[in-house]
């Protein structure tokens, strides 16, 4: 287990395991914490040892979203540039997540609110604890969904229970999410973790490349029409046929033993 306060990492059978540790504050992000986060997601990009990312929270909260700590308007001051700290924060990190050829799995261990249910939403795989809630926080304090918040609601739910979500800021229960398609699985508190880690393992195991090519189609597969998907299946298709994962799935599957992919 590697440290940096507010991000512990470890590194274990392929998979990069994440877990967001500022617990006395619902690990909210502060720039510690954005910039050990994004580092460590660059560390999967740059690291062929990792296959696959598991990202979770320590204690009774995934992620509270923004630390408002240090922007108490009682104390004075201009008022604050939320744009640039999007900019300067936010966005690079969750390109960095989009982009990441290699599954990234999210458990939702407690609250994720704001910003924090967002980063849970740009993850390829979430599974929630039944206690864990998600909350489009934004409207309690005068702001607009970020982080990616706009954009996933409304592809995953539609117009209107994104904006239902948006505009009330009612806590969403981790057994409605999954029941609306906001999420993978919902799970008993306890078993949150363990399935999540089996589960993150098992695709760090698989065809990486052929997952990380199946993670791009589905990406683009929003903003495209069918003609277009269906050469961009055809590219992906003639590049995992080109691989090395393909020749071992199909001789494995002759020889009725179990595939070694190895993600080239």
């Amino acid at each position: 287990m590697t440290s940096s306060d507010t991000v512990l990492a470890e590194l274990g059978s392929g998979v990069l395991k994440l877990v967001l540790n500022r617990p006395e504050k619902l690990n909210s992000l502060n720039e510690d914490l954005h910039l050990a986060l994004r580092a460590q997601i660059q560390r999967a990009h740059d690291d062929p040892a990792i296959r696959a990312v598991l990202l979770t929270g320590a204690g009774r909260g995934f992620c509270a979203g923004q630390d408002l700590g240090d922007r108490d308007p009682r104390q004075g001051g201009p008022k604050p540039d939320l744009g640039q700290t999007i900019g300067t924060f936010y966005i690079p990190t969750l390109r960095l997540i989009r982009a990441l050829d290699k599954p990234v799995i999210c458990a939702v261990n407690g609250v994720a609110a704001g910003a924090g249910a967002n980063l849970a939403l740009a993850c390829d795989i979430v599974l929630a604890a039944q206690s864990a809630r998600f909350i489009q926080s934004f409207a309690k304090i005068g702001l607009v969904p970020d982080a990616g918040g706009s954009w996933h609601l409304t592809r995953l739910l539609g117009e209107a229970r994104a904006k239902a979500l948006a505009m009330t800021a009612e806590p969403l229960s981790a057994e409605t999410a999954a029941d609306w398609g906001l999420i993978w699985k919902a799970l008993p508190d306890d078993a949150l973790l363990p399935e999540a880690e089996a589960l993150a393992v098992k695709l760090a195991a698989g065809p990486t490349l052929g997952l990380g090519l199946t993670k791009r189609l589905i990406h683009q597969a929003g903003a495209q029409d069918f003609d277009t998907q269906l050469e961009a299946e055809r590219d992906s298709q003639r590049a995992a046929g080109l691989s090395d994962d393909y020749a071992e799935g199909v001789t494995a599957f002759l020889e009725k033993r179990a595939p070694r992919f190895r993600g080239h």
